[in-house]
């Protein structure tokens, strides 16, 4: 039956099965050079422009190994909990494709540079461990660009600027049971990776690249059932749709008599379906074998530590270490740790503030709200961590109140002045002197004899519509505590 006459599986059904997915990510180091030659991996070059004999494959051009790509994929490995092997092997897998000049992609097979990793996801406050099979180096291959729709008027351009660029491959165990935790995986991954600085992870330019296992099976089921591939699920958004629409597939396919077909199959995100690309067998028939213009890869211990001691806090160990340090919601050191640039800057504020909370409340409110408006990024901000922390200050120690610092901020953001100079220079400091508090109470309170009455009264709820005039009448400057305190005084 083909899945254009497929119904979809109704909620009930699916609920009788268990997906059972694995994640195949390709991700692009930042190095200046590619992995095996002296050409830049520049992104929008003009097509073919960067490239050398080397990567494109030309007879006599031998690889030379890139030291950085190697430190950069040793990076990642460790960020992501694996076992280094002090012994990894390059090889050939060969298959023939326009954009493959060699005719095969130097990558890792048997000895790959690393295994047994993990990843920690959290899903709806339920934590669990997805498994990390290996890591391993590659080279990546260029790109077709199509164009044309009719027989007669399509044509297909090779572009081998990206061939030859670095790429490591992580594939995780088929620890994955649903598509949010598939998006909290790669979510995590990304971060991450982010975060150590391998790669920029920018799905756009294709810098991150997801391939999906998928199967379903019984629940309680120990079998896995015959999984299908979903070839380049290029965003987050995508991967779950994807994931969602092939699950469904497979149950209904399966509930109607019919049977999975191991296969590669491709999203269509305009129609929300997946679509068979071509069939897979069960055997590898890229013919590996050790790649015979590279020497092993030997990563010492001395070397290995070397790189562990030059990495940064990774985010797991970051966003635990601000709720037990600086007393933040996990939400909020969540949202603190997006990225590195960011962690950095709420940490700067923190540590100059006398309320690392409430630090935390204007970075992540006001500040990153007029950075989103303005389509600026944390270290683009006009305001730096010593003002934010300045301004956190002034309402600690009730120079100015909450108000004031709300009229302050923006002022800050459009000048780059720190919060006190506005302050003196704009008169926004806040009223606590009793004698000129007192002076606009009693104007307050004669100008509202009605509301006087009242809270006389027994209705004590008014105060707040007097205490709200005495703020418009100081313009915000009044201390509302000092407010409240005299007007309970003169309506006693």
């Amino acid at each position: 039956m083909s899945s254009s006459t497929l119904s979809l599986a109704p909620p009930e059904l699916l609920a009788k099965y268990e997906p059972v997915i694995g994640l195949e990510v390709h991700v692009q180091l930042a190095t200046r050079t590619k992995i095996f030659c002296g050409c830049p991996t520049s992104f929008g070059a003009p097509p073919n422009t960067n490239v050398c004999p080397t990567c494109l494959g030309l007879p006599g051009a031998l690889p030379v190994l890139n030291r950085r790509a190697v430190e950069m994929a040793i990076q990642a490995a460790l960020a992501l909990n694996c076992q280094i092997r002090e012994t990894s092997i390059f090889a050939r897998k060969n298959y023939f494709y326009p954009d493959l000049p060699k005719g095969y992609q130097i990558s890792q097979y048997d000895k790959p540079l690393a295994e047994h990793g993990y990843v920690d996801i959290s899903v709806d406050g339920v934590k669990k461990r997805i498994g990390i099979t290996r890591v391993h180096m590659e080279d990546d291959a260029g790109k077709s660009q199509h164009e044309g729709f009719r027989d007669s008027d399509r044509y297909t351009y090779v572009d081998l600027n990206r061939s030859g660029t670095p790429l490591i491959e992580i594939v995780s165990e088929p620890d994955i049971r649903s598509s949010e935790e598939a998006y909290a995986y790669l979510t995590e991954l990304k971060q991450v990776l982010q975060f150590v600085e391998v790669s920029t992870c920018d799905m756009e330019k294709g810098h991150l690249r997801c391939d999906a296992n998928v199967s379903v099976r019984l629940k309680g089921a120990s079998r896995f059932g015959t999984k299908t591939e979903v070839k380049n699920l290029n965003s987050f958004r995508f991967l779950k749709q994807a994931l969602d629409y092939e699950i469904s597939r497979q149950v209904a396919l399966i509930e109607s008599g019919g049977r999975v077909v191991q296969e590669t199959r491709l999203y269509n995100p305009d129609t929300g379906e997946t679509v068979g690309m071509r069939s897979k067998e069960e055997a590898h028939d890229y013919r590996y074998f050790p790649e015979p213009d590279l020497v092993p890869l030997r990563v010492s211990e001395a070397w290995k530590e070397r790189i562990r001691a030059s990495m940064p806090e990774l985010p797991s160990a970051l966003r635990a270490r601000f709720v037990e340090q600086y007393g933040l919601r996990e939400y909020d050191a969540q949202v603190l740790t997006l990225t590195r640039p960011l962690a950095e800057f709420y940490e700067k504020t923190a540590k100059a503030s006398k309320d690392p909370k409430a630090a935390a409340n204007w970075v992540m409110g006001d500040l990153l709200g007029a950075l989103k408006a303005e389509g600026k990024e944390i270290t683009e901000s006009p305001v730096s961590p010593e003002q934010m922390a300045e301004l956190v200050n002034l309402i600690v120690s009730g120079e100015i109140s909450g108000k004031l610092a709300k009229e302050i901020f923006p002022k800050m953001f459009s000048s780059g002045d720190s919060p006190r100079t506005i302050m003196e220079r704009e008169g926004l400091k806040q009223i606590s002197d009793t004698a000129a508090l007192e002076k606009i109470v009693d104007e307050v309170i004669a100008a509202n004899p009605k509301q006087v009455e009242q809270y006389r009264g027994g209705k004590t709820a008014v105060l707040g519509f007097l205490v709200g005039q005495v703020m418009k009448a100081s313009r915000g400057q009044a201390n509302p505590a000092a407010v409240n305190q005299l007007l309970k005084a003169k309506l006693s």
